[in-house]
């Protein structure tokens, strides 16, 4: 079975970069954590294997040696998921379970009976915290889980003591932070490139006219980002409404324009789209006439809510963003959208960090 480091030199030498200094030492400690998980296995130990809590800015390579770490355990009881998949599961069966008359701490109790079932190792990807329920119900469930020995490995992009900063009622959230530092190994991943930033910038991010060369542009750029990660289908679950994405991998989504603007969406959508990915690829932006007023409103408030969130968008094009939308009742009104759009293609926008949730939605609300 390949250890973590063999399988970040296979990746070193496929992709033609430097080993990083700092991403080097870090696959040392996941590499520990994995020969550690893999004695535990034979031997049936009853406590979990001490986990991992990897922290750092974007786009220097999390969610990649999370992917190495997982194929290296490489065993049926090893759940790689991102967090917000994960959670939206855990609020799904709280909810049938409430809609039955149960206690949610004894819901959750029975959550984490049935994850350590079948789960010896959890690795969560992108671990953030929005809102005060999320805070309440991971905090319990990873007291559970942990105690039923599961090993949980997280990413994400504050270290536990930034979590839900600023939040409602932090003050409940406390005890958990505390929880992740006793129970986990917290290690910063300060790796001094950004590689996300260099692949979003390798080729230019818009691009016009439609046609055989715009799509090979977004099938390559669809490469780049995702590093060669085989594409797995999602969904979003928004009030109700459920919003099924082909195409996912390694942080990134690819929509079409038609299954994102022609379709009956509203901004909680694009809300949700924005935080669950850091970078989407929209194909096929047509230019857009009188008679495309719904889906010119509704590409509007997808761009600002990408726009707000920081989120990154490669697309394909009628054409400039300026001309998508001259005629029209509300063409005025995208003057403001081409502006933005103009604006994410700039280095300093595909830079900057993205932004927590609560704040972009009250941003694009009002």
């Amino acid at each position: 079975m390949a250890s973590v480091q063999a399988l970040y030199g296979a990746r070193v030498t496929r992709d033609g970069f430097s080993p990083d200094p700092v991403q080097v030492a870090a696959v040392r400690r996941l590499d520990a954590l994995a020969r550690g998980v893999r004695r535990r296995r034979w031997s049936f130990a009853s406590r979990a294997v001490r986990g991992l809590y990897l922290w750092g800015p974007v786009g220097r390579g999390k969610s990649m040696l999370m992917d190495l770490f997982a194929q290296s355990v490489m065993h049926r009881e090893v759940r790689r998921v991102h967090f917000h998949v994960f959670m939206l599961e855990q609020h799904a069966h709280l909810r049938a379970e409430r809609a039955r008359g149960q206690a949610q701490d004894d819901v959750i109790i029975r959550l984490a009976k049935g994850i350590a079932k079948h789960t010896r190792v959890l690795c969560l990807d992108e671990l953030q915290i929005t809102d005060i329920t999320d805070a309440l119900i991971v905090g319990r469930l990873f007291e559970h889980l942990i105690a039923r020995g599961v090993t949980i490995v997280a990413t994400s992009n504050r270290p536990p003591r930034d979590l839900y900063l600023h939040g409602l009622n932090r003050q409940l959230f406390e005890p958990f932070i505390a929880m992740i530092e006793r129970s986990l190994d917290v290690l910063e991943l300060a790796a001094a490139r950004d590689y996300r930033l260099e692949r979003l910038t390798e080729a230019p991010v818009w691009h016009a006219p439609l046609g055989a060369a715009a799509d090979r542009a977004l099938d390559d750029a669809w490469s780049r980002l995702t590093c060669g990660a085989k594409p797995l289908a999602g969904a979003l679950e928004v009030q109700g409404r459920r919003w099924e994405i082909a195409r996912t991998a390694a942080g990134c989504a690819r929509v079409s324009f038609d299954e994102a603007c022609r379709a009956a969406r509203g901004a909680a959508d694009y809300l949700e789209l924005a935080q669950r990915f850091h970078t989407i690829l929209l194909d096929h932006v047509p230019k857009l006439g009188a008679q495309d007023r719904e889906a010119a409103a509704r590409f509007r408030t997808l761009i600002d809510a990408l726009y707000e969130a920081k989120t990154k968008l490669v697309a394909s094009a009628a054409a400039e963003p300026a001309a998508l939308y001259t005629e029209g009742e509300q063409s005025f009104e995208f003057e403001r959208t081409a502006s933005r759009l103009m604006e994410m293609r700039a280095r300093d926008y595909l830079a900057a960090p993205r932004r927590d949730a609560a704040f972009v939605r009250a941003l694009v609300e009002t």
